[in-house]
């Protein structure tokens, strides 16, 4: 019965999001006490267990989720990011545009989510098919393919850190074999799919009166060293305590001076404190020009903090109820790899209920027991749950619905090209998976 009642939970996340429209975390908190109730926990048990998981879920979580999102905003409002984007295009030449809008997106949708960086490039898409007369996909499809690589590959981001956080993986770690995986896997499908007869017939125009955000001059934008130096902190204090964890031995100094700025918390720390200076008091804004970006950045952070502290309380009321260990004891014995079933449960998940942060935290729940049975590296499952939630995009998705809009495509076409690149993108990431797991283990 317990499994009847997990997937009873997930009809009714299904049935009020879809139909009803209510929101992620709603949805997932109603869910949370519909588990309780069934499993026949007392409520002051019950209600413990969700005040526990959502205050476990955001302990540290909430620092990076806000850090990275003050950043992308401070960036986004100094001109940061379209200086990164038109100086690879300038330096890369027109001929290797795809590659510069790849590099942008990789770099920009690190601490920045998707959808914000989308609407940020766009305009730049844009312009670069107006000036070279390039189908408007070859050049827009590139940048959408690298943020939903980092989107399901890479912590600090919002998704994958969640997953690190509730599995109790390490952030560095998760970090580093998410790049062994993300480069090769996005860069294929990103300069492949624009390629494919099926994408290449479609040649949408720019949509009239989308994409007005503001085009900074030469004169207003920082300078390229100091945009990337701001980007690129974070991944690289994470990355070398990732490798100080891996090449040497627990008790050396210079490996717990790392550990302590190369925590995603303390690397996002500091990064938003350069780049008051470097983008702002440096270039002319004044620190009450930055705090109002800080500010404003939070706002729309708000309900994925909220969804995200709603899975952590599924997940404990799973844990808690008992849930939990029955899934452990039950998949034991499958004759099923846990990397390919944990990324079949997100997949599914994704399916069901579009909103890649709602499958993430929900199959997070469901994959946990699992993943701690395995005896497989915690970073890998924490891989295989997110690339396994980024596949199958479609019409319930809210990002599907974007990629329409501002590529003027219909709803078939969106589905042929949309759909069909984050299931790849999701399939290949599970491959690299796998194949990092004969080697990790």
């Amino acid at each position: 019965m317990p499994l009847v009642y997990v997937a009873l939970a997930v009809a009714l996340i299904l049935v009020l999001m879809i139909p009803f429209k209510i929101n992620g975390f709603i949805a997932l908190i109603i869910a949370a006490l519909f588990v309780g109730f069934l499993q026949g926990m007392p409520g002051d048990a019950l209600l413990e267990a969700i005040y526990g998981g959502i205050g476990g879920q955001l302990d540290e979580l909430i620092l990076i989720l806000g850090f990275g999102a003050m950043i992308g905003t401070v960036m986004a409002d100094a001109g940061a990011a379209q200086r990164i984007a038109t100086t690879l295009i300038e330096k890369m030449g027109i001929k290797r545009v795809q590659i510069a809008m790849l590099i942008a997106a990789y770099i920009l949708g690190i601490t920045m989510f998707y959808e914000v960086a989308f609407v940020l490039l766009i305009p730049l898409v844009f312009t670069v098919a107006r000036q070279t007369k390039l189908n408007l996909l070859w050049v827009a499809l590139p940048t959408s393919i690298g943020l939903s690589t980092t989107h399901s590959f890479l912590p600090p981001h919002p998704g994958p850190a969640a997953v690190v956080d509730a599995f109790g993986a390490s952030m560095g770690l998760t970090l580093l074999y998410g790049l062994i995986i993300a480069i090769p896997v996005g860069s294929f499908i990103a300069l492949t799919w624009p390629r494919l007869p099926f994408v290449k017939k479609i040649n949408p125009s720019i949509p009239a009166g989308i994409g007005s955000s503001k085009i900074f001059k030469e004169e207003e934008m920082p300078s390229f060293l100091s945009s990337i130096t701001v980007a690129l902190i974070p991944v690289v204090l994470i990355g070398i305590s990732a490798a100080c964890e891996v090449a040497l031995p627990e008790n050396n100094s210079f490996r717990h001076v790392m550990e302590f700025f190369g925590s995603a918390t303390i690397a996002l720390l500091l990064t938003l404190l350069l780049s008051f200076y470097l983008l702002g008091t440096r270039v002319g804004r004044s620190l009450k020009d930055v705090m109002s970006s800080c500010s404003s950045s939070v706002k729309p952070m708000a309900m994925i903090i909220l969804v995200i502290g709603a899975g952590g309380a599924f997940k404990q009321v799973l844990v808690d109820s008992g849930i939990a260990d029955y899934i452990k004891e039950l998949t034991n014995g499958w004759d099923i790899s846990p990397i390919i079933l944990a990324w079949l449960i997100a997949a599914i998940l994704r399916i069901a209920l579009g909103s890649a942060t709602v499958a993430v935290m929900t199959a997070a729940g469901v994959v946990l027991p699992i993943a701690q049975a395995s005896g497989i590296s915690l970073e890998l499952m924490t891989l295989a749950v997110t690339c396994g939630s980024i596949a199958f995009s479609h019409v319930t998705d809210p990002g599907f619905w974007m990629f329409k809009e501002y590529l003027n495509l219909s709803v078939g076409q969106a589905i042929k090209i949309r759909t069909t690149y984050t299931t790849a993108l999701g399939i290949l990431g599970l491959c690299g998976v796998l194949i990092l797991n004969m080697f990790i283990g």
